[in-house]
């Protein structure tokens, strides 16, 4: 079967000082949920926004379901970045019409249950709720797409412990068997219990990609435990 996502010697340079990717080459298997972790400065969100067609490499190359980044591969992938995009003037129940009008995959449905869930009134303003609030707005909008991969930059970081939990059951639970999530995030204690695979990433540059299974009978150790002893945290 082909990698929903496949890069080959990846690279990306802003200038001459500085490469946020240095020769990375990745094949993520469907219907896995993989852990993109690093420290700050990594190359991380340049990873995602390279694979949601958001920036170009400077050299290599990266595929979506066998294809070059094109206006096709960006219909079958769900973007989370990791800073709020919307309007804050817009209504919950705006943002799911819009979404439902841009996206053919859009399950309007699924959206409305998700806000139920997470006690969100649709017939709110962006403007009235907190970040964390927000942030799982987000979430419900980008998890309501039935797309082939889900790209999520930092999906936790503002919500309450509390959310968390129900959060990445969302993210278990509500994405194709057939399709693919990429999670960036520095809280890897709170999602380790859901990532099949992990991959490390350090000054652009591919340490670490195997799956938790193996790592933990490889080091004896939690990819928590793991990531501190890399990254020396």
């Amino acid at each position: 079967m082909i990698p929903i996502l496949e890069c080959n010697d990846l690279t990306k340079a802003y200038n001459k000082r500085h490469t946020a990717l240095d020769h990375v080459s990745i094949k993520l298997k469907r219907g896995r949920i993989v852990g993109l972790l690093g420290p700050n400065g990594s190359g991380k969100s340049t990873f995602i926004k390279l694979a949601a067609g958001l920036l170009t490499p400077t050299n290599g190359e990266i595929l979506i379901d066998g294809k070059p980044i094109s206006p096709e591969t960006k219909a079958i992938v769900s973007y989370l970045p990791d800073r709020t995009y919307l309007n804050d003037w817009m209504k919950v129940k705006d943002l799911i019409s819009f979404f439902s009008s841009f996206y053919k995959d859009f399950n309007t449905t699924k959206a409305y249950d998700m806000l139920e869930k997470l006690s969100i009134n649709p017939d709110d303003s962006l403007k009235s709720m907190s970040k964390g609030t927000k942030e799982k707005v987000e979430l419900i909008l980008v998890m309501s797409r039935e797309a082939q991969l889900y790209l999520l930059d930092e999906p936790i970081g503002g919500v309450d412990p509390a959310a968390r939990d129900y959060i990445l059951s969302t993210i278990i639970n509500n994405y194709n068997p057939n399709a693919a999530v990429l999670i960036s995030t520095h809280l890897i204690s709170d999602v380790e219990h859901v990532l099949d695979d992990v991959i490390f990433i350090k000054e652009g540059k591919l340490v670490l990609y195997n799956s938790v299974d193996n790592v933990r009978a490889m080091e004896g150790k939690s990819i928590d435990g793991l990531f501190r002893e890399v990254f020396k945290c």
